[in-house]
Formats: C-alpha cells, sequence, structure tokens
C-alpha cells in the first residue's frame, strides 16, 4: 500500500482492494446533494408539468440504478449487491433548490459510499437532463457523504447529519 492509499500496491499500480478476509458488516452510507435552478423550473417540478414528465420519479429511478450499477461505472470499485437504495427530495422553493438525498445499504465487506454518491449524482443530473429546455444554467452543488456506518474505519457523521444537514466533519 504505497502512501497508504488502498487502491496502489507497493510499487503504485492500480489495484482492486481485497476485501475477502473481511467479515460481513451491516453497512449505510447517506449521501446528498442539490440542484439550483429558475423560478420557472423549479414551478415546472412541483406542478409535473415537464415534457419530459415526471422529473422527480424519473430522477429517483435513475439514481437507484445508478448506485446498483457503481461497480461499472468507478474504476476499482467493487460490484455490490445492495440491500436497499432510497433516493429523497426536498424542495426549497425560497431558494430555488431541489436537494436529493440518496441512501444505501447491504451486508457486506466493503461500504456502499460509493453507491450512495453515484446514486445522488445520477438523479442530480437526471434533473437537470429533463429541465435544461426550461434552464440550461441550472448548477449541481455540494454533492457529499453525510453519514456512513459499519466497517473497520467505523461511523462518520457529517456536522449536521442527524438533521440531514451538510456542514464540516464533525
Amino acid at each position: 500500500m504505497a502512501n497508504g492509499l488502498t487502491h496502489f500496491d507497493e510499487s503504485g499500480r492500480a489495484i482492486m482492494v481485497d476485501v475477502t478476509q473481511k467479515p460481513d458488516t451491516d453497512r449505510t452510507a447517506v449521501a446528498s446533494g442539490r440542484i439550483r435552478m429558475s423560478a420557472e423550473a423549479m414551478r415546472t417540478i412541483r406542478e409535473g408539468t415537464a415534457a419530459k414528465g415526471d422529473v422527480l420519479g424519473v430522477a429517483r429511478i435513475a439514481g437507484i440504478m445508478a448506485a446498483k450499477r457503481t461497480g461499472e461505472l468507478i474504476p476499482l470499485c467493487h460490484p455490490l449487491p445492495l440491500g436497499s437504495c432510497s433516493v429523497e427530495f426536498r424542495m426549497a422553493e425560497d431558494a430555488n433548490e431541489v436537494e436529493a438525498v440518496c441512501t444505501a445499504s447491504l451486508r457486506g465487506q466493503t461500504g456502499v459510499e460509493m453507491e450512495a454518491l453515484t446514486g445522488v449524482s445520477v438523479a442530480l443530473l437526471t434533473i437537470y437532463d429533463m429541465c435544461k429546455a426550461i434552464d440550461k444554467r441550472m448548477e449541481i452543488t455540494d454533492v457529499r457523504l453525510v453519514k456512513k456506518t459499519g466497517g473497520k474505519s467505523g461511523a462518520f457523521f457529517r456536522c449536521g447529519a442527524a438533521r440531514g444537514e451538510g456542514g464540516r466533519d464533525a
């Protein structure tokens, strides 16, 4: 392990981390992110009048599908049989933002942080895709791990994670 990074061998070559000897534990990860948009795009989502259909419904399915396929998208990421995955949305109309939160969990030998981050990212990208005819200036921001539990490294909680908020590391 070069420089303490687990995805490199002693020679500095990229490797897939060997988890075969690690015990199965319950693991959960939560990631969140936001997309800012125009008032018109926000209204279209809220009223369900987007030309491409139910924006948040499609984004929810896209996020879950992406989380399930993370091992195919991120090099050296283990393909994981998720036990559950959800994507939820909160609309902050005063700020013209939609917050997406992806929660992934399983019982296994490695964590699901990448699955939660991939799920939230693709959910937000789907919102962008479905609303880009209305607002090409949308901004995806603040994609981050909110919390994770299980595994050798223990729990991680971003400040305010109990309330579903972001912030600095606890």
